[in-house]
């Protein structure tokens, strides 16, 4: 009965977005307040419609109601309680469930909060979101329904793929959806200005905070996966420009883009046209993510449907939201105006360049993304795109941007602003940048890297200079735009510092150790002291006991899991974190040797100041949501 009520809860939700969607388009006349009320109350009674419809399959979870096949393929009687309930987004059906519940709040939000002052353009996008609701809903319902039932039920389940059976990973997809999702409201409104042929300024100042909290989001989201690659997978790494890695990236620099093109549009009506371009693009992109990730078209660690049909339902989907939007908007884009112009050393002109770095990055990350893909289809199988070509080809770019994140908030608008005061100021910038490519020339970083720590540390040091002459000097007004400007360009650079200082680590020592034997690693003494069980729920593992001397003395205790369910073995990594970086050690397969003593497989590596690239990302995520609370708090003062 609770995956039937489910399953009607759903089907409500997508009639109410077509009420939503209707009523939405008729209360944008000037008179149609009866229209307004309908589809806002439409908005929110499909929120909770397919919030409780979400609620009943986390029940059927906690039931273990295995007659329901997305609970059977994802869930075992003996699975913990938290993953239990991680498990209703853990696999594809569940995890669209998710998305449209999501989907649906964007739009009561836009129905509740978003410009009651200009009635027309807000209806406006509040249609175009019952839209986007729509396709969604329509997809899982018809194709991806979580509550559609067995006929031959199995007594235990099958159990969800233990490698994201991890707290982390659990509260990832929720947190990366809130900003894919997010920037479905930008993409609203802006087709809706586009619509309404609206001035470029009214739609940036709409969509600007939309676009601050999605990007808030995904950068937080996009963090948690890193650091669950980073301990989980057993390899070491952060970042490997895995496909869907790429596809959480993509949107984040578009979406960066866009908030910075808001701002220009807004003071000076500047990009107007430019800024609907990246609004549409930013959600197109989030649908791509969902296509790579559900379509099974590209082979990732990440990817958890391989379903080439429902991934081509998902490619008509991003096919009638990217085209839709980008053909409205090579129709109406000249409607917006087009500015009072700028200088070429104004915060514009920079603004501007900084837009055409990025873009370029998330294209070049693009082709590389979808070549294999490409070359498939051309009949040229087994081609891969690693991470040399990302590096060669972004770094360049992304080190660029570094040169330009501290200029542009000492020039003003419009006029020309280059002046020896700043290239004053830019002297002593550049000295930090030498004493940081020193520092990484010292630890022994590639020529990229060094590069990369002379570029964040003459940003830092141009942020610093920012706090000091806009607090101090000018005494800026807005301390919320001044504190997000400031904690997001630090955590750009210190994500710059990071990846500088990681690719600075020592290589990784394996060996085969026996209980009493030891292996050196970066300065580190390693001693094999004993292996223990240590089983877990729904596990059986081996616990290794790893004393360490060194700089410092501790134990360390790395597991190799075995999960009975799905057959499936699993290693847990052991960090020992300090300020100099990680000692990272796992365990592996347990092998007899020629005299019958068991040895097992220890890897052990050292990756210095690793703390920098969560510190960067935590810093530009805080960045984000403090602008996005005084760009709101300074929107209600306006109304």
């Amino acid at each position: 009965m609770i995956a039937e009520l489910g399953r009607f809860l759903l089907a409500l939700a997508l009639a109410l977005s077509v009420l939503q969607m209707m009523g939405g388009w008729r209360a944008s006349g000037a008179t149609a307040t009866l229209a307004g009320k309908v589809s806002a109350n439409a908005a929110y009674a499909a929120l909770v419609s397919v919030v409780i419809a979400f609620a009943l399959l986390i029940v059927l979870f906690l039931q273990s109601d295995f007659s329901v096949a997305y609970v059977a393929g994802h869930s075992h009687v003996d699975k913990p309680l938290f993953y239990k309930i991680a498990a209703a987004w853990g696999g594809h059906e569940g995890s669209m469930l998710l998305w449209c519940s999501l989907l649906v709040g964007v739009g009561a939000a836009l129905a509740k909060f978003a410009l009651n002052h200009d009635v027309s353009l807000k209806f406006r996008a509040v249609s175009i979101q019952g839209g986007l609701q729509i396709l969604f809903l329509a997809f899982a319902a018809f194709t991806s329904n979580p509550f559609d039932r067995l006929v031959d039920i199995p007594v235990q389940g099958a159990d969800l793929n233990p490698i994201l059976q991890d707290p982390a990973l659990a509260i990832h997809p929720p947190t990366l959806y809130i900003g894919y999702v997010g920037l479905s409201a930008a993409f609203s409104l802006a087709v809706a200005g586009l619509i309404e042929g609206r001035g470029g300024a009214a739609i940036a100042a709409a969509l600007r905070p939309w676009a601050l909290f999605a990007w808030s989001a995904l950068t937080g989201g996009i963090a948690l996966g890193a650091w669950w690659a980073y301990y989980e997978l057993g390899w070491g790494g952060w970042w490997f420009w895995d496909p869907v890695e790429n596809a959480s990236f993509m949107p984040w620099l578009i979406a960066a883009a866009l908030i910075h093109s808001a701002i220009a549009t807004e003071k000076s009506g500047n990009f107007a046209g430019w800024t609907c371009f990246l609004a549409i693009m930013a959600f197109s992109l989030s649908t791509l993510g969902a296509f790579l990730v559900r379509s099974g078209v590209l082979t990732s660690v990440h990817a958890f449907a391989l379903d080439p049909e429902r991934g081509l339902w998902i490619l008509a989907i991003m096919t009638i939201i990217a085209g839709g939007g980008l053909a409205l908007f090579a129709l109406r884009s000249g409607k917006l105006g087009s500015g009072s112009g700028f200088s070429l050393s104004s915060r514009e002109a920079f603004i501007g360049a900084n837009n055409l770095l990025l873009v370029t990055v998330a294209g070049t990350v693009l082709f590389g993304t979808l070549y294999p893909l490409i070359s498939g289809a051309l009949g040229d199988t087994g081609i891969s795109v690693g991470a040399a070509y990302f590096n060669f080809t972004a770094a360049p770019f992304l080190a660029a941007l570094l040169i330009l994140l501290p200029l542009a908030p000492f020039l003003p608008w419009r006029k020309q602003g280059f002046n020896r005061r700043l290239a004053m100021r830019s002297a002593v910038w550049i000295l930090a940048g030498v004493l940081a490519g020193i520092w990484a020339l010292i630890l022994g970083a590639t020529p990229i890297a060094v590069g990369a720590a002379a570029f964040a540390g003459w940003t830092l040091a141009g942020i610093a200079a920012d706090v000091w002459h806009h607090r101090v000097i000018v005494g800026m007004a807005s301390r919320f735009s001044l504190a997000g400007r400031v904690l997001a360009h630090a955590g750009v650079a210190a994500i710059a510092l990071g990846a500088v200082a990681d690719s600075t680590g020592r290589p990784e020592t394996v060996r085969a150790l026996a209980v009493g034997e030891t292996l050196e690693a970066n300065g580190f003494m390693l001693t094999l002291d004993a292996v223990q069980r240590a089983d877990g729920p729904n596990y059986l593992a081996d616990e290794a006991r790893i004393g360490v001397t060194g700089r410092s003395l501790t134990e360390l205790r790395p597991q190799r899991r075995f999960y009975t369910a799905g057959e499936t073995t699993t290693r847990e990594v052991a960090i020992r974190s300090g300020v100099g970086g990680d000692l990272y050690v796992s365990l592996g397969e347990p092998r007899t040797r020629d005299d019958g003593v068991i040895a097992y497989e220890v890897r052990a590596s050292f990756n210095p100041m690793v703390w920098l690239l969560g510190l960067g990302a935590m810093l530009i995520a805080l960045g984000g949501l403090t602008a996005f609370v005084g760009n709101v708090a300074a929107a209600r003062r306006r109304q």
